[in-house]
């Protein structure tokens, strides 16, 4: 029942329909993620210590908490994994998802600045219709506590198990931890983001590039297998099949490890102000390349230089550190992995309150976070292979409404960055409009 359901909310069909957002969207607006770097660069970078102004939350704050809820295990783990089931290839399809993911995240923070009636996706997913907003929800409240917290909270356990801490103090610490972010919320959660996330991207790229820099004369080999991995036609019908395993192993852990499409980090973001709607979905477009383009990229470097890698998928990440920078290298890499699950615990708790309050009109709070903080002990301690596939079907919850959304209101995106006022132009088609009063009269 749970792999049938896993299949149905989260399978080639979700994968597919989010990489079209993400096509749709760079198509209406003249693939903008490309045109206009500058301007997304510009925007995440000029002033990383502006003030809060009117908003809880100041962007450099939305960004770092943005980043936490993405720069989860799936950066170094899930690259690990990808390497491990569809080969160096597979890097090159993460790429691909990547620049298209990068639109899709663009179009959610900028419709949830411009429908500011519910938090983050819940208020632009309302305005279609709130049959989506209320499943939109609840996924959000069941995928805070399972993949955004579970299974994060596992790999922290994990991780700090090779430095030597037990289990269960980690899930003792890291449940106090959940505890106090909840009941504190997003602008709580923004405090220790804006602290924690460059601290932890520091640590990791100063090790990483370590790992580069004593096997730098494996660099071009390791770049040179990415491409051949991605697009070799060799030994015909197996290397077809290798080609297409590799794009949807790629395309797959992309997706999972910058949550395009998903709508999560609209949360984030709904607490500035101050800023325009285009500006936060710049904001949003940096958090992508930051995420998959240059975290998941260095680390599958590291993977691909090391003249021996031992183990799969997590274990090939260690394994690299430790034979480029011995003990001190895999003690780092765990101390990555540990940080990074709890960046990402701390802002799904968050994001998941907030679907709590939206289904419950703002009641609530200590019990989630009492839930939040027993998810945490838990994922320390239980074996979790089946919430991994249970996490798959709660992200669809999340994915599949807000895809709806966000292809419904596609429009009001490509005008906006335009410069147009959304709705001057042609009427909606019919199709569409008889589906959005569908959905309102519902």
């Amino acid at each position: 029942m749970l792999e049938f359901l896993a299949d149905a909310l989260w399978g080639w069909h979700v994968l597919v329909l989010i990489l079209a957002a993400g096509l749709w969207f760079s198509i209406r607006t003249g693939f903008f993620q490309v045109r206009r770097v500058s301007l997304w660069v510009k925007t995440a970078l000029g002033s990383p210590k502006e003030a809060r102004g009117r908003g809880r939350v100041s962007p450099f704050q939305a960004l770092t908490t943005a980043l936490a809820g993405s720069l989860g295990t799936g950066n170094i783990l899930g690259v690990g994994v990808a390497i491990t089931v569809g080969g160096p290839g597979s890097l090159f399809w993460m790429w691909a998802s990547a620049l298209l993911g990068m639109m899709t995240v663009f179009a959610e923070n900028l419709l949830a600045a411009r429908h500011r009636g519910a938090p983050g996706a819940l208020g632009y997913i309302e305005a279609v219709g709130r049959p989506l907003a209320l499943v939109y929800g609840a996924g959000c409240c069941l995928a805070s506590l399972g993949m955004g917290n579970l299974v994060q909270a596992n790999a922290a356990a994990a991780a700090c198990q090779r430095l030597g801490a037990p289990p269960l103090a980690v899930g003792a610490v890291l449940g106090v931890l959940v505890f106090w972010v909840a009941r504190g919320g997003l602008a709580c959660a923004a405090r220790l983001t804006e602290k924690l996330v460059p601290a932890m991207a520091a640590l990791f790229f100063a090790a990483a590039l370590g790992v580069l820099w004593v096997f730098r004369a494996e660099l071009p080999r390791a770049v040179a297998s990415i491409f051949q991995g991605a697009f070799s036609l060799k030994a015909g019908a197996g290397g077809t099949a290798g080609m297409l395993l590799a794009m949807g192993t790629g395309v797959s852990r992309g997706v999972f490890t910058n949550e395009a499409g998903l709508g999560s980090s609209a949360f984030a973001y709904g607490e500035v102000e101050g800023r325009s709607p285009v500006e936060l979905g710049c904001l949003g477009i940096f958090q992508v390349f930051v995420d998959t383009i240059l975290m998941c990229t260095v680390t599958g470097l590291c993977i691909l230089c090391a003249p021996v890698s031992a183990g799969e998928g997590a274990e090939l990440v260690f394994s690299a550190f430790e034979s480029a920078l011995g003990p001190a290298g895999a003690g780092a890499a765990a101390v990555c992995t540990a940080l990074f699950a709890l960046a990402t615990v701390t802002a799904w708790s968050c994001y998941g309150r907030e679907g709590l309050f939206y289904l419950t009109k703002g009641r609530g709070g200590d019990l989630f976070a009492l839930a939040s903080a027993a998810a945490a002990c838990l994922g320390c301690l239980l074996p979790l292979g089946a919430v991994f596939r249970l996490g798959d079907a709660m992200n669809g919850l999340l994915a599949l409404p807000n895809l709806a959304a966000l292809f419904l209101l596609s429009r009001e995106v490509a005008e906006t960055v335009k410069g147009e006022k959304p709705g001057q132009n042609r009427p909606p088609k019919k199709w569409m409009e008889r589906l959005h009063n569908f959905l309102k009269r519902a």
